[in-house]
């Protein structure tokens, strides 16, 4: 059996669709499962043991004139496959169009009312209600095809080769790292970096053991340098340092990550690292930390969640600036209480 699945972007997306991957392997282990991909994402899934081929796309050149023949040679490519099943869990105009003319036996996907995506479907799948969280959407499209929805699977694999270089360049010993994710793409959902910044001090302070590790892309830089500056001796500025394979691998070596609605977020929750997010504008019930939603702060004003990209609120950002240090503080050594995070992990891993 032949199977593409569609969702390019973003990581966090892309790590919340993992699972239907996983599972469809698991049911048909003689399976060909190929994925369609950002091309900049394209490192997380690079020789993923569920994956035949990765078919990567330069979104950024979608508009030039160069990708159509990329786009073409691809697309002659996908209908030479033969897939028996093509899943579009991005559900956009693009990812249907390529679905459609991908011309698999079947196609399935997400029946969302952004961009008249699900025209193009064979079989439609809606979300089973307003405020079902992604990753059990998705999930929806295995149920629909009868295909058994369990936890016995391991989300992103340990990857070790890359797990010891990080060791060997930033050595820990007996420190407790802690991960700060103080970017976002939306600035709306972005907790202001010097209250990151009196986070890290306030702890640093009060645990001596704590190091942190402030995560982020290149254009993240100078956000994560003034959270660093709450304490430059505890912490190491990472944005833009390391690959994506290697974030994950930071990750999974955090005993709590603290975070905005951002793709390490998602990461966290899949590798079962103990997560807390902050919230201003959009839901944790749809896209908050999987099975770690009860560690979100969001503050309940009249507008939240507007879902909105841009804040028309006055004064604005409220939602998050109502979101104290000491509230974060609190329960990061709540979170920090967990053993060393391996109760939390070692369950995670039991019920998957």
């Amino acid at each position: 059996m032949k199977i593409l699945i569609l969702k390019p972007s973003s990581l966090g997306d892309v790590v919340q669709a993992l699972p239907v991957l996983r599972l469809l392997r698991k049911r048909r282990p003689d399976a060909q499962v190929d994925w369609w991909i950002d091309a900049g994402l394209a490192p997380l899934l690079e020789g993923d043991p569920d994956l035949a081929t990765l078919i990567p796309f330069d979104r950024h050149r979608w508009r030039t004139p160069r990708i159509w023949v990329d786009a073409g040679r691809e697309l002659a490519r996908m209908r030479r496959a033969r897939y028996d099943l093509v899943i579009d869990l991005q559900a956009l105009a693009r990812s249907s169009l390529i679905a459609w003319l991908a011309r698999g036996r079947l196609t399935i996907g997400l029946d969302d009312t952004r961009e008249g995506a699900s025209a193009l479907y064979d079989i439609r799948v809606p979300r089973p209600s307003p405020t079902t969280h992604a990753v059990d959407w998705y999930l929806a499209v295995l149920r629909l095809l009868e295909i058994p929805v369990h936890r016995d699977f391991v989300w992103l694999p340990e990857r070790v080769e890359v797990a010891d270089r990080i060791r060997a360049r930033w050595p820990g010993g007996q420190m407790d790292w802690v991960g700060i994710s103080p970017g976002a793409r939306w600035e709306n959902k972005r907790w202001p970096a010097e209250r990151y910044a009196a986070l890290v001090a306030r702890l640093a302070e009060e645990c001596p053991q704590l190091r942190f590790a402030v995560l982020g892309a290149a254009s993240d830089r100078a956000l994560a340098e003034a959270v660093c500056a709450g304490r430059p001796d505890r912490c190491v500025n990472l944005a833009g340092q390391i690959s994506l394979p290697e974030m994950v691998e930071w990750i999974r070596r955090c005993r709590v990550l603290v975070s905005n609605d951002t793709g390490p977020m998602h990461v966290a929750a899949a590798l079962g690292t103990p997560v807390v997010a902050l919230f201003g504008p959009t839901d944790p019930r749809r896209t908050g930390p999987y099975d770690q939603v009860d560690h979100v702060l969001q503050h309940p004003l009249a507008c939240v969640p507007c879902l909105k990209s841009r804040c028309s609120h006055a004064p604005p950002l409220e939602c998050l600036r109502l979101i104290s240090v000491d509230q974060v503080c609190e329960a990061v050594r709540q979170r920090l209480g967990e053993p060393s995070g391996v109760a939390t992990r070692d369950s995670h891993r039991e019920s998957q």
